[in-house]
Formats: C-alpha cells, sequence, structure tokens
C-alpha cells in the first residue's frame, strides 16, 4: 500500500510549502528530513518518520554518522531513503569542509575505510576509486576510475595517474569494494595493483595503499583490507 504522501498532509503541515513560505530556517530537522524522504509508509507521514529518527539517534551529528543498515532499521527508511539520507549528510559535510578550508588527514587505512565506507556500501558492482593526497597526507579529491563486473576490475594506469597530476597529487590511495562482502584481495587485485605501483614509481607518484572494502565480520572487525598493513603493498624501497 502506498505510504502517506506529504501532499496529502494539511496544508499547514506539509514542509515543502512551509520551507517556500517561511524559509529553511523555520523548519525543524524532523521537517527537513521528511523533505528528503518525500513519502512515508502505511499510516505514516515522512514527518513522523523524521521525528521517530531524530529521537532514535538524538542530534543531527548521530544521525549523520549512522550506517545505511541502522537507518534501515527504522521502519518507513527502506534503502533508497537511507541512501538519500547519507548522501544529503555527505554533502553538508563536505561543504562544512570547504567553508572550513581545511581536507581532512587520510593518513591510516582506516580514516579513508572510514571515509569512504557508506558510500561503497550502496554499490552493486566493483567500483574503483583514487583518493588523491597531498604532501600532508591531506585529501584533495576523490576520483571516480572505473566500475566492473562483479569480482572483475579492468583498470589502465592513465586512468589513474591522469587525475592524479593534474591534482598535483604526490600520493593515491586505491579503494575498491568487493560486493560479496568478503574484502580478501583476489588474484586480479594484486596483479592491478603491482601494475600500478610501478606506474607510479615512473611518475613519482606513490601509491600508497590499496584498500578493499567489504563486511565487518567476526573475523575482520575492521571491514577492509589494507594491501600496506598486510604487507602486499611494494614500494621503490622494498623492491
Amino acid at each position: 500500500m502506498q505510504g502517506i504522501r506529504i501532499k496529502d498532509l494539511p496544508e499547514n503541515e506539509r514542509p515543502r510549502e512551509r520551507l517556500a513560505k517561511l524559509g529553511a530556517q523555520a523548519l525543524s530537522p524532523a521537517e527537513l528530513i521528511a523533505i528528503l524522504l518525500r513519502t512515508g509508509t502505511k499510516g505514516r507521514s515522512a514527518v513522523e518518520i523524521g521525528d521517530e529518527l531524530m529521537q532514535k539517534f538524538g542530534s543531527l551529528n548521530v544521525l549523520a554518522r549512522a550506517s545505511l543498515e541502522d537507518l534501515g532499521k527504522v521502519k518507513g527508511i527502506g534503502r533508497d531513503k537511507a541512501i538519500a539520507l547519507k548522501s544529503a549528510f555527505t554533502l553538508a559535510a563536505r561543504m562544512a569542509q570547504e567553508l572550513q578550508g581545511e581536507a581532512p588527514l587520510l593518513d591510516t587505512p582506516e580514516l579513508v575505510a572510514d571515509y569512504l565506507r557508506d558510500e561503497n556500501r550502496a554499490y552493486e558492482v566493483e567500483h574503483l576509486q583514487a583518493v588523491l593526497l597531498n604532501s600532508r597526507q591531506k585529501l584533495i579529491r576523490v576520483e571516480h576510475i572505473s566500475d566492473g563486473l562483479v569480482d572483475s576490475l579492468l583498470v589502465h594506469p592513465r586512468e589513474v595517474f591522469r587525475p592524479a597530476i593534474a591534482a598535483n597529487a604526490t600520493s593515491v590511495v586505491l579503494v575498491h569494494n568487493h560486493p560479496s562482502g568478503d574484502p580478501t584481495p583476489s588474484e586480479a587485485d594484486l596483479r592491478v595493483t603491482r601494475d600500478l605501483i610501478r606506474a607510479g614509481q615512473l611518475l613519482k607518484i606513490q601509491v600508497a595503499d590499496h584498500i578493499i572494502l567489504g563486511h565487518r565480520t567476526a573475523a575482520n572487525s575492521k571491514g577492509y583490507v589494507s594491501f600496506r598493513e598486510r604487507g602486499l603493498v611494494f614500494t621503490s624501497e622494498s623492491g
């Protein structure tokens, strides 16, 4: 059954109309969330779902850090709505970083994994990204490199290093997801990484790490594999 739509609410309860008339600052967090959700669920409006989200997580800061799985535990929040919320909060965080003029420090595999984890959960095929870093290991930007079939990732060095050169990056961290949830590197992952490391050495741009994102399990509480942590990344110094 179709959920309660915002346009079915009384006019004075429609957050879109209230925003247009009064401005965004006049709306409560639940009303702003309702605009993102668009529709409610059986017997509940989007505003009521927004209220429950705020009550469950307690603050916008905590809500913004919630995983897609945690968001999905709230009745009426399916995968698409969870992704919409996560996208909105991520955009807000990135805008705040721009306003502050301070790029995040990504000098450990855990920081890189945390920065990209939620975005990569939404992908159903392998998705390779290059995290471009400056000499202080602060983020310049994240560059999309390629999408591939599940368990198959094809990439040419020029696709990685062209944007790195343009951005004047001194190092690159490769990141991709395993849709299966198991972040164990494949032979293809190892082969591609070695090829990119060699190409980076020629261009004087270090491939600092390759991180594969998966699911957290009892066997892998981090939910990722770092080639550097496992000794799988070979620099020019180590041969």
